[in-house]
């Protein structure tokens, strides 16, 4: 038969897992917050360069010069929706510069900007109220018009 193993004789017996444990805790929950936050950035920088590719874009196919600032606006709130940024757009979140003075002259470029702020994760509105707590993420697009397209 085997004899049981002898108890500590100070009653350290286990500590090294609960120390483990608590030690791992600590490490992880930085970490896993690092990550969270990584990963919103990330989204916030995939949102802003689809808006603005697609803002140009928009603008580049549209009928007429009064509908393009239109159907750009609505073409960056659904590239900002579909990474997960449902705020309201405010007016400066988007600009569009165009290289020619009738701005959807054939050959001429059309440049779209688009920008927004991505909160940190977990942040309390109150606290981000003094503090600023946001990251400004900003992407610029630039979209040709058609050689051949009849001026607008």
């Amino acid at each position: 038969m085997t004899a049981a193993p002898e108890a500590s004789p100070d009653g350290e017996r286990g500590a090294a897992v609960i120390e483990f444990i608590g030690t791992a805790v600590l490490l992880l929950i930085p970490l896993v917050y690092l990550v969270l936050t990584v990963g919103r950035l990330q989204a916030g920088a995939f949102a802003v360069d689809g808006a603005a590719r697609e803002a140009a874009r928009a603008v580049v196919m549209a009928t007429g010069s009064d509908d393009a600032a239109a159907r750009a606006r609505l073409a960056v709130e659904i590239a900002l929706e579909d990474q997960g940024f449902d705020d309201a757009l405010p007016d400066d979140a988007i600009r569009v510069t165009c290289s020619d003075d009738p701005c959807l002259s054939p050959g001429g470029t059309v440049t779209a900007t688009v920008r927004t702020v991505v909160p940190l994760p977990f942040v309390p509105g109150l606290l981000r109220s003094w503090v600023p707590l946001e990251v400004p993420v900003e992407s610029r697009y630039r979209a040709t018009v058609d050689q051949f397209a009849v001026t607008r």
